[in-house]
């Protein structure tokens, strides 16, 4: 019987590549997205054309609170219980420190915190002894970065929420990691200019940004490789060892 994976954010980015590498290797999919129908849509049918895995879509912003209930529900509705939950979608703010407001501060922690931990609250009892939670972390929650603070300290309590949610998960057989891609040549970095892309390969020892499916492959790894868990994986290039 065919895995299912169920994914935030799962039809743009990190998730997409995620999602199409699962794909790859059988699991069905439920993927949530914000607000991009269309995309959502188009990605899906190309994972399942190009995989022929079950692949469904679910509108559900990780900004609203009352996702939690839609995902919960659509989970019972259709009694699906999934063999690994990757808690991946996220947002940032570009706010500098200086003009920060606290209603922009905590924006980014209930989407990047607060709605993944009472969202797996929720369904943690649908995923199967033996299953996974994996988080996107991020390099930034561990090399400081000037660029924003607020996402750079939720990532750093992403990091640590996984290694403590091991103490509550590890009892019922559910391991938890998670993955810290540095820059990855997703479609939220392409549109950096040029001369800022150069810069940031300038630090990195490949001399490159990471691709989605290099990242994905760890998701992966961390998804079927039983030893691990609590674990916070980083993939960078080998950011600033140049």
């Amino acid at each position: 019987m065919a895995k299912l994976a169920f994914i935030t954010g799962g039809t743009k980015g990190i998730g997409k590549a995620v999602a199409s590498c699962l794909a790859g290797a059988g699991y069905n999919l439920l993927l949530t997205y914000g607000s991009d129908h269309a995309a959502a849509v188009a990605t899906a049918g190309a994972i399942r054309a190009a995989h022929g895995v079950s692949v469904s879509v679910l509108q559900a912003s990780i900004e609203d609170v009352r996702s939690i209930d839609v995902i919960d529900a659509y989970l019972k509705e259709r009694m699906m219980m999934p063999d690994a939950v990757v808690l991946n979608a996220g947002l940032t703010c570009r706010t500098p420190f200086e003009r920060m407001t606290p209603a922009a501060w905590e924006h980014v922690f209930f989407a990047n915190i607060h709605f993944p931990v009472f969202l797996l609250q929720r369904i943690a009892g649908r995923i199967p002894a033996g299953g996974s939670v994996t988080f996107t972390g991020s390099l930034m929650g561990i090399v400081p970065h000037a660029t924003s603070l607020a996402y750079g300290v939720s990532k750093a309590a992403v990091h640590a929420l996984t290694g403590n949610l091991v103490k509550f998960l590890s009892p019922v057989g559910i391991r938890v990691n998670a993955v810290a891609p540095g820059f990855v040549d997703t479609e939220w970095q392409k549109d950096k200019p040029a001369d800022i892309r150069r810069s940031i390969e300038g630090k990195v020892a490949l001399g490159r940004f990471c691709r989605p499916d290099e990242v994905a492959e760890v998701y992966k790894m961390l998804i079927e490789n039983t030893c691990f868990n609590g674990e916070v994986i980083v993939v960078s290039g080998g950011y600033s060892y140049k």
